[in-house]
């Protein structure tokens, strides 16, 4: 490792095997994190070892395996494929580096690794454009939890957001162009969803969203007839928050459109929300509402675009002491 600073691209993470047994494994720590579900611990921790995993994580490893590749996971091919192209980028200016929240590449293993080969300055980067309690913020607490086990303090930097980043914006803005070149339609923009309650509380993340939506549609010219949109995923029966990817589509077709275009703005890799959700179950229940033509714009995965808009958030902390504040 030539660098004394290393760049950490972090995501959420995925199995390590199309096994029930990995994917139990995985959905266990997830959906075991305080900050993910925040249900008396008691109840939870019942629910979801008694209920939740044996039966979840059957339907989850069906969704997997209508995903999985050669290379794996979806999610850690393209982040690893990510982790290359912006190495590439930064040369020897600074070792590039990835971490999953939950599962593996896991950030023990990872930071261990670092603090042995000396570095001495840390760029984390949580690939979440939006602002999340239960994305961004568990990454952080993770993190700093790891780094006191390891009794290790290199200067750190953590880079929590950028919905409104001209780069990142520009980027997705690219991909719809691109799509659009054989024709324009309804675009909707889909992103994770989140509990109400947690928005209620003060999370940031769905103002974040809007945002990031309402700027792409400015960068695109669109009128506000010519897109809309909603958040996905969706588990429990509490409310989340709302207009649901799923009503969106409804109102759509009732409305009299029948093609339409989906982009998930708020998912830097491909995964089994964007791959799964989006394009199998969201695509099946579009065509059966009355709906014509439906296609998936990918998420930005290792565009070279997408790579350029890393190197730029990340670039001002490698080139300076001082810490520039979010845009």
């Amino acid at each position: 490792m030539p660098a004394r600073t290393a760049v950490l691209l972090t995501n959420l993470g995925t199995p390590d095997t199309l096994e029930r047994s990995s994917v139990k494994r995985f959905l266990r720590e997830f959906l075991s994190d305080p900050l993910v579900v925040r249900l008396p611990r008691i109840f939870w921790l019942a629910l979801l070892h008694g209920i939740i995993l044996p039966l979840r994580s059957g339907k989850t490893l069906q969704a997997y395996s209508r995903v999985w590749s050669e290379e794996g996971s979806p999610l850690l091919a393209y982040s690893n494929r990510q982790r290359a192209a912006l190495q590439q980028k930064l040369l020897e200016q600074a070792h590039v580096d990835l971490a999953m929240r939950y599962g593996n590449p896991s950030y023990p293993s990872v930071l261990r690794l670092l603090r042995d080969a000396g570095v001495e300055k840390l760029v984390v980067l949580p690939l979440y454009p939006q602002y999340s309690v239960t994305t961004t913020a568990t990454s952080y607490k993770h993190l700093m939890n790891i780094l006191r086990e390891l009794d290790w303090k290199p200067r750190l930097e953590f880079i929590g957001y950028y919905p409104e980043h001209p780069a990142y914006i520009d980027a997705l803005a690219e991909s719809v162009r691109e799509h659009w070149q054989q024709g324009q339609r309804h675009l909707l923009m889909s992103f994770h969803g989140l509990p109400q309650a947690n928005v209620d509380r003060g999370d940031p993340y769905q103002s974040q969203c809007e945002k990031t939506a309402a700027l792409l549609a400015a960068k695109l010219g669109l009128k506000a007839s010519d897109w809309s949109i909603g958040y996905q995923s969706r588990f429990g029966k509490q409310t989340w928050i709302q207009p649901y990817t799923s009503d969106v589509l409804h109102a759509l077709v009732k409305g009299g459109i029948k093609s339409v275009d989906v982009i998930c703005p708020g998912f830097s890799a491909d995964c089994l929300e964007t791959l799964d959700e989006i394009e199998v179950e969201y695509r099946n229940e579009f065509l059966e509402l009355g709906g014509e033509e439906f296609d998936y714009i990918p998420a930005l995965n290792d565009r070279p675009t997408h790579i350029n808009m890393m190197r730029e958030l990340v670039q001002p902390y490698l080139d300076s002491e001082d810490i520039p504040g979010p845009d």
